[in-house]
């Protein structure tokens, strides 16, 4: 049992529920490294399904898909351009530096998002001793940008940008899904275009572990070299991925309630004094909450919350992450938010 029972640091905070647990036990599996885990390559074969493309690859971590990702499509001394509140970026202790020796190059956006226009004023003309502009990632949705949906025409005219200039197209897919769901749109319209895209099962879709990269037959052929090489081959990796299929069966169409928890949140604490809200409703199920102006820093609010079982995500000394999840009701969402208010009206 969890030291905090309102949970709200992050969606990767679920449990798998009975019936997962059920569908774990019950998996049928084989050796994943020979190709004969059945219930690995059904769940493979389902999210290269939903995402448009030829194949997929089950994988430990949604990091490891990003890396293997650059990993295939980089050379040493290529650049990636990324939002500069990206993941890759922020929280991946520089894996594309460290590993694919490619450097990332930010874009400036507060919601995460970027257009055409932003890449194409970064891109690097041809120089013996310039970084070579390779590969353009997206985060969908926006962690640090508050959960934002990329638009289907933003994506498009990147998509038109990188088959006009050359480059590689990733989607870093941890929240695709509540995409998905938030927008009324198939995964596989987010990616067409892309070369590579992948989606987390550890955070909305509520499995312990795992997340699955999709590309094409060449593209998965490569990161299976890289799987092996960054000690990711699992065995007997059906009783993970019956999760994941159980999670798409099951938990997929339920997202949108997190997003309603998420509204219904951010709607509770609308007009409190001292506490920033973005002017819009959440998206998707992460918001954000400034606190600069309660003269109470996030560490002395959160000792407050967590006497009443309540955890958030202090992202410094000034800002809150909230992300709503399947292991928290709106009664418990609702409960945090007249916490929140009481601890800075004190």
């Amino acid at each position: 049992m969890s030291a905090f029972p309102i949970d709200l640091i992050s969606d990767t905070a679920t449990r798998p529920s009975a019936g997962m647990l059920a569908a774990m036990a019950g998996a049928e599996t084989g050796d994943e490294q020979r190709g004969e885990d059945p219930t690995t390559l059904a769940l493979c074969a389902e999210v290269a399904r939903m995402l448009g493309m030829e194949d997929a690859i089950f994988l430990p971590s949604g990091t490891m898909c990003n890396q293997i990702a650059f990993l295939v499509h980089c050379r040493p001394g290529d650049e990636i351009l990324a939002a500069a509140n990206s993941h890759i970026f922020r929280s991946e202790g520089a894996g594309a530096a460290a590993l694919a020796g490619a450097q990332i190059a930010t874009i400036e956006t507060e919601s995460g998002i970027f257009t055409a226009e932003d890449v194409a004023h970064r891109l690097r003309a041809p120089r013996d001793r310039s970084p070579v502009s390779r590969l353009i990632s997206v985060e969908q949705t926006t962690n640090f940008g508050g959960g934002a949906i990329w638009p289907l025409q933003v994506l498009a005219d990147l998509r038109d940008l990188a088959q006009a200039e050359g480059l590689v197209l990733h989607m870093d897919g941890a929240r695709l899904m509540n995409a998905a769901v938030g927008a009324d749109v198939p995964a596989a319209d987010f990616c067409q275009g892309f070369h590579s895209a992948w989606i987390d099962l550890s955070k909305g879709l509520g499995c312990p572990v795992g997340a699955v990269l999709a590309g094409s037959h060449d593209f998965i052929r490569r990161a299976w070299v890289w799987k092996h090489r960054l000690g990711g081959a699992m065995r007997q990796s059906g009783v993970l991925a019956a999760a994941g299929l159980y999670a798409l069966a099951h938990n997929l169409p339920r997202l949108g309630e997190d997003h309603e928890k998420a509204r219904r949140f951010t709607d509770l604490l609308r007009g409190t004094p001292g506490l920033g809200l973005s002017a819009t409703p959440p998206e998707t199920n992460i918001a954000f909450v400034d606190v600069s102006a309660t003269g109470q820093s996030t560490e002395q609010i959160a000792m407050t919350l967590a006497r009443h079982g309540i955890r958030l995500n202090s992202e410094g000394r000034d800002r809150f992450r909230v992300v709503t999840h399947l292991d928290v009701s709106m009664a418990e969402v609702e409960e945090a938010a007249f916490a929140l208010i009481a601890a800075v009206e004190r």
